[in-house]
């Protein structure tokens, strides 16, 4: 997978513009919906396809969801 740096700046209303290379690579069209993944150090966006299963497929990998999900509910459990 290549990566790619892109800068963009942030309208005063919140907007900004998703690189024209980028739009192309992952066809994405006006209209189509952006998702943007928060994890608390860093921000991804995924094109919403109509499948959205699919594209979040795979975005939690390296969280450790299962065991801080495992933790939670013991921390659930003792209160």
């Amino acid at each position: 997978m290549t990566s790619e740096t892109s800068r963009t700046a942030v309208s005063r209303r919140g907007q900004t513009v998703v690189p024209a290379a980028i739009r192309r690579r992952h066809r994405i069209k006006e209209g189509d919906t952006l998702i943007w993944v928060d994890d608390g150090r860093t921000i991804k966006v995924l094109p919403l396809p109509e499948d959205a299963v699919t594209t979040l497929r795979g975005s939690g990998k390296g969280e450790h969801l299962l065991k801080r999900l495992l933790e939670e509910r013991a921390r659930d459990q003792n209160r």
